[in-house]
């Protein structure tokens, strides 16, 4: 029973409390709804407020931008009215314009009409007369070949006949007259000029031969550079390619080459080797290499101090050691940087005295032997190589142009060439400029006679003034006049073809015709 009593009194207990849990619960949540009522009537009071606040800053924001865009329309507007009141004011002007421009129009084509029907009527006027005139003119011609029994035609050749041979031969005459006054004058000119030219310049003989003497002190050195079964000998022939000739010769060592370059190594080589004393193979080669060297270096310094004697600038480094191996060649025996700087200096006289540039022709003159300095060879006439080496290390026309010239191998363009020509001839065929052999001088008067002889016709052929000039006699019976002039060019051209000879030969044809009777 106590058991039960207290499990009842329990669950009254729970239910009472329960109870007032529930109690307790409902208290709170409408105390809840009263302030969150409460709280929702703040917020939207505070909404309500703020939304007003807000409209008001909107309506106010809406009527100054309807203010700013107004004002910018009024200006837009008054800006357009001002453009069109300025266009209503040049369009009024046009039309002023216009209206006058329209009356003077019509003033002026009320004058061209008048003098449009002026002008109608002179020239009715003037056709009248030339009708007149015509039927005047020809009966007056009429009348005229009654008188003289000759038609208007006839007349009219006669007069053109007579006029035309005698101007014909007036202009022949003046001609004539004109051709041997430049002639002369020419002539008188040229002669001037080259005389003038030849007197101031100073020239030297030619001496170049094909050997070099090496002097020693003794016989006993001779034997150092033959070396053990001639060893030394031959590497030094075969590093400087220079034939050494070593005789009986006292005191003596004959150089022997073509090449004045090898030749000049050599020796100096040669002269190192003898000095030092020690001479052998390797020493050899060593020395040799040094000398082509310092040659090489020599020939720079002699190109570049040839062109600064002559005046000349801006000459490519290839044309300054193509001018300095001059001095290692020659030409029958004149030494080919002598003559070159001598045909410069004559080349600059003449220019001088014609009016030309001289410092253009003294640069033709000096670079107009460089196709005569190959290192290899070639077989183009050394006209036509010096002017292409010209033309591919810059030179100017004029210049490639007179070189490739002065030998007659190309047509001459300028100025300049003729004179590089005459002053290459006056150089090379002055007395002692160029040495040869008796034998080979007498084989080329032979070989220029022979030439002659070998065309039909020629009777006799003198070849005369150190074979400068060839003198052709032909048989009057078989040579005309004109095959006479023929024939000295056709000789002239294989003279040019066929034979080398230095300057310039000067073939003449003398033909003679003779009537011979015996009176007894």
């Amino acid at each position: 029973m106590d058991i039960i009593s207290i499990i009842i009194g329990i669950v009254v207990g729970l239910a009472a409390g329960f109870g007032f849990a529930k109690f307790l619960e409902k208290s709170n949540v409408s105390n809840l709804i009263k302030n969150a009522k409460k709280e929702a009537s703040s917020i939207l009071k505070d909404a309500k407020a703020e939304a007003e606040s807000i409209k008001k800053d909107k309506i106010l924001q809406a009527k100054e931008k309807f203010l700013e865009l107004k004002t910018e329309h009024e200006q837009v507007i008054l800006s357009r009215d001002k453009k069109i009141a300025e266009a209503e004011k040049r369009t009024r002007d046009k039309e002023s314009q216009v209206s006058s421009e329209l009356a003077k129009n019509k003033k002026l084509n009320e004058e061209f009409d008048t003098k449009l029907a002026d002008y109608n009527n002179r020239v009715e006027y003037l056709e009248k007369k030339q009708q007149e005139i015509e039927k005047l003119h020809r009966s007056q011609v009429e009348q005229l070949e009654v008188i003289s029994g000759l038609s208007a035609e006839e007349a009219k050749n006669q007069l053109v006949e007579s006029l035309k041979a005698e101007a014909k031969t007036n202009a022949m005459s003046f001609i004539q007259d004109t051709m041997e006054e430049a002639k002369l004058t020419a002539q008188q000119e040229a002669k001037k000029i080259i005389i003038n030219t030849i007197q101031r310049v100073g020239t030297e003989e030619a001496v170049e031969n094909c050997v070099s003497v090496f002097n020693i002190e003794s016989d006993d050195v001779k034997g150092r550079i033959i070396g053990r079964e001639g060893r030394n000998i031959r590497a030094l022939e075969a590093a400087t390619g220079v034939e050494i000739i070593v005789d009986d010769t006292p005191e003596a060592i004959i150089l022997s080459c073509f090449d004045p370059v090898r030749r000049e190594i050599a020796r100096l080589a040669l002269h190192k080797l003898v000095t030092d004393g020690r001479i052998h193979p390797a020493r050899i080669e060593e020395v040799v290499s040094k000398t082509q060297k310092q040659i090489e270096e020599e020939i720079i310094e002699v190109g570049k101090r040839t062109v600064i004697d002559l005046g000349i600038h801006g000459l490519h480094p290839e044309l300054i050691k193509t001018v300095g191996r001059m001095k290692y060649r020659s030409s029958y025996g004149q030494n080919l940087l002598q003559h070159s700087r001598e045909v410069a200096n004559l080349c600059g006289i003449m220019a001088a005295e014609l009016g030309l540039n001289v410092k253009l022709a003294k640069r033709a003159g000096l670079l107009h032997d460089i196709g005569k300095v190959p290192e290899t060879e070639s077989e183009l006439p050394h006209a036509i190589l010096g002017m292409q080496w010209a033309e591919k290390y810059g030179e100017k026309e004029e210049v490639c142009n007179a070189i490739g010239a002065h030998h007659d191998e190309i047509e001459m363009k300028s100025l300049i060439s003729p004179i590089i020509q005459v002053c290459d001839a006056i150089s090379g065929a002055r007395p002692g400029a160029r040495r040869q052999v008796l034998d080979s001088y007498i084989q080329r008067l032979k070989d220029l006679e022979d030439i002659a002889f070998g065309f039909t016709g020629v009777k006799n052929a003198y070849a005369i003034q150190a074979g400068r000039e060839l003198r052709v006699i032909v048989e009057s019976e078989k040579v005309s006049d004109e095959l006479a002039s023929t024939l000295s060019f056709e000789i002239s051209q294989k003279i040019q073809t066929e034979m080398t000879y230095p300057g310039q030969v000067k073939i003449t044809v003398i033909r003679e015709t003779r009537a011979v009777n015996i009176a007894k």
